[in-house]
């Protein structure tokens, strides 16, 4: 008899393991590495998202944000890069050189994806520096498709091309079962962004401007009143000088901050 309750209680414990890791498979954090605009806050690293969940997925690369992982003992599983100013993928430059001739218990490999023509891009701005391949050798270089899903850290993301000045850019998002966040990278106000931030249990979207007339043209960036007319739910005001005030009662990223999703 025994015997029987040991199988039976082993049983329990296997079902009770199983559903624990499907429980804990579903939780999603986010937490921001990077928050600053494109000339940084004061004890800030410029734009660096980091999703955790079944992997570690990073939205943007910014400077500064590669210091602050290694600070914290974070290696992403995957980069996931929205547009080519240098606020928002700048750290993988040293990223390359730390993979090229850093000591090899300290490299961080990782999947990068890129917008479409990102590789060549990549490669352009590397043959510069005297080795056009020095992001093929420290990184798994992808590009992925507008309106495409693709897999990175074990999220579904889909990229959403969005009005940035005249440059190609892209809002993600990003999700793991019934939960998902979308980012806005950098944006001006358009329907697209609103479609974007849809149903979204977190909108994490950029505010550099303090009102929207001050922007160029065609306009690339939001004011805070202009991104809380984009969203649809809970939203994360980021990007934003500290030199603004926010507005009342809206959370805004500051680096280090965690928000469970």
């Amino acid at each position: 008899m025994r015997a029987g309750q040991d199988r039976d209680a082993d049983r329990v414990s296997v079902l009770l393991d199983c559903r624990l890791d499907d429980l804990l498979g579903r939780l999603v954090e986010a937490r921001v590495i990077g928050s600053s605009p494109a000339w940084p806050n004061p004890g800030s690293a410029q734009s660096g998202y980091l999703v955790e969940g079944p992997g570690k997925l990073l939205l943007d690369c910014g400077p500064g944000v590669l210091g602050s992982l290694r600070q914290n003992g974070t290696a992403p599983d995957a980069i996931a890069i929205t547009h080519f100013h240098l606020d928002h993928w700048g750290d993988l430059v040293p990223w390359a050189w730390l993979n090229a001739y850093g000591p090899e218990e300290h490299r961080l490999r990782a999947e990068v994806w890129l917008p479409p023509s990102g590789i060549d891009d990549l490669t352009t701005f590397a043959s510069l520096w005297g080795n056009d391949r020095m992001f093929d050798e420290a990184f798994a270089l992808h590009e992925y498709l507008p309106d495409t899903p693709f897999e990175a850290a074990g999220f579904e993301l889909t990229a959403h091309r969005l009005p940035h000045y005249t440059l190609q850019a892209y809002g993600f998002r990003v999700q793991q079962d019934d939960k998902v966040l979308a980012y806005s990278g950098d944006c001006a106000p358009t329907e697209e962004l609103a479609q974007l931030a849809r149903g979204a249990d977190l909108f994490v979207c950029e505010a550099t401007l303090a009102h929207g007339d001050k922007d160029g043209v065609p306009r690339g960036h939001l004011s805070a009143d202009e991104a809380l007319a984009a969203a649809d739910g809970p939203i994360l005001l980021t990007h934003r000088p500290a030199e603004l005030p926010s507005p009342d009662g809206v959370p805004l990223a500051h680096d280090g901050l965690v928000v469970d999703i």
